[in-house]
Order: structure tokens, then sequence, then C-alpha cells
């Protein structure tokens, strides 16, 4: 057995009892030192949403945070300046798991798959996500889903497709898990009111689901997390320590069963607050002014 495996074996026997929020931090530090599968890219600044246009720079300055620690990100658009993501992340050696959003808008939608398909044929994505939680949403509908994914999978080469949604839509909405290389899975048992201490239970049953919708296809955890602060959703709340635990707890299982996931998120946003409520401006691991949080 590596030392490797001995550590992330001795992580799995942790009993968080009695532990003090500096023992949490520590642990925290530890784990992210030694690295994760993926992590999701948040580019917005303070003041800023989709819609308005990245820049270069600040796309640049927040990668130079996160390369140590992460060897693969995603990002969620293609247009605006998003598009610089997957190119300054190629630049840096980071693996790029790039999403083209789809909603409810047909010019914006056109621009946004162009531009994923452009990516894809330029060399700078590693996995295509056509849409994420369209179906989720409802600002599409099956059959229109299903022609984005299809026009993607002919222009692209030699590049697995997907779609990001909820792991429970692959098991709903079979031609689009048929349609899919790769099945992307959103899993967050914080949005499904779960009591932290059987979280992680609660995700290893989430990705087993989407296994079986998958049919022998891969499943990657698109999305996982838990907020530090805001307003508790039935048994499931926002804390620091709740926080440090869903973490570690998630990047020991990523390691111990070769399961690859993509944390949500980097940075804190606050324009989330809008549309998930207070919690949504605390999901990252660094807060809004890019400072990591649990150290």
């Amino acid at each position: 057995m590596s030392i490797r495996s001995e550590k992330y074996l001795a992580l799995a026997s942790i009993d968080y009892a009695g532990k003090s929020i500096d023992d949490l931090h520590a642990l925290f530090k530890e784990v992210l030192e030694d690295g994760m599968h993926g992590l999701c890219f948040s580019a917005y600044e303070e003041g800023q949403q989709p819609g308005d246009r990245l820049s270069e720079q600040q796309i640049r300055k927040r990668m130079e945070i996160i390369k140590p620690y992460t060897k693969w990100i995603r990002s969620f658009s293609c247009i605006e300046g998003n598009e610089l993501i997957p190119k300054i992340a190629k630049e840096y050696g980071i693996k790029t798991l790039v999403g083209a959003w789809l909603g409810n808008e047909v010019e914006k939608n056109e621009q946004e798959l162009d531009s994923l398909i452009q990516l894809c044929n330029e060399g700078y994505v590693d996995i295509a996500a056509v849409g994420n939680e369209v179906l989720y949403r409802g600002d599409l509908n099956e059959e229109e889903l299903l022609g984005f994914i299809c026009r993607a999978k002919e222009a692209i080469t030699n590049v697995p497709v997907g779609y990001v949604d909820a792991y429970y839509e692959f098991t709903d909405h079979p031609k689009i898990t048929e349609a899919c290389d790769v099945i992307l899975a959103n899993c967050y048992p914080f949005w499904e009111g779960c009591d932290q201490d059987y979280a992680l239970l609660y995700m290893k049953d989430m990705y087993q689901r989407a296994l079986r919708a998958g049919n022998g296809k891969k499943v990657i955890i698109s999305e996982t997390g838990w907020p530090n602060k805001g307003t508790n959703l039935e048994g499931a709340f926002p804390s620091e320590e709740n926080a440090i635990k869903y973490f570690i707890n998630t990047q020991r299982w990523s390691k111990e069963d070769d399961i690859e996931i993509f944390y949500f998120s980097s940075f804190d946003e606050s324009w989330k607050v809008g549309s998930e409520g207070d919690v949504g401006a605390y999901w990252g691991l660094w807060d809004k002014d890019e400072q990591l949080k649990y150290s």
C-alpha cells in the first residue's frame, strides 16, 4: 500500500467528535493541498453576473489561485469572455470540462453551441457539456435539448459530449442519456435537505442511480458542494464546520473509489443569491475577495 493510500485510509476512519474548528482547518488544508480531481470555476467578481463580459486578466488571476489544487476545471458558458477560460486553463496544464449554457434565448443558444464546437475543434476542450440543468429548469423540452446534443456530436470530433443535470433526470429522460457519451450528474445532498452526517452516503446513492441510468456509460459528478452560510433547508444546515466536513468526505471518497468529482465551487458569487436564496453566495472554497475560507 502506498503512502498516499495509507493517508486516505486513515482519513476514512476520521471521528469528528471532539475536533475543534482549528483541527478541521488543519484537515481541510491537508486535503486541499493533496489536490482535487476537478473544480467548478467561478469567474464573476463582486458586482458582476452572467451577461457581463469577463476579462482575460480576471480569469488569469483566479486561475493562478486554483492551479496548484486541481487537475480539471469546469466552465459553464462559451460566450461573453467565458470562451477564454479553457484557453487559459490549457496554458496552465489544466484539463477542461467546458459547457455551453442553454436557456430560453434562441440567439444565445446558437452562439453558445457554435463557440463550444469551435473550442472543441481547436483543442481546448477535454469533455464538452451541452447544457446545464436545462430540463430541471424547464427552459427546453427533451426533443429540443436532444437536437442540440446531436448537432454537437455531429460537429465535434475526438471529444466526448455529455449533458449536465440532476442525477435523477438521466433516469427520467432515457433518450437524453442514450445520446450522451458521458453522464454528467449534479449530486447535492444539501438541496434535498439531507443532514450533513448522512450526506456522503446519500451522494453515493445518487451516483449509483446515475450509473444505473447510464447502463455502462461513464458517470462524472459534475457538481457537488456545501455552503458555509445561509438559511437551512430542512435537515441541511450551512455552516463552516459542515462545509469543511463535506469537502473532506467528498475528496476522501473521490480518491478511495476513483470517482471523478467537480467540486462546487472555487469562489463565492454574490449574484447567485437571486436564484438560490441567501445560501447561493457561499459555496466557494475561496470567498468573493479570493481569500481561502477555511485556512
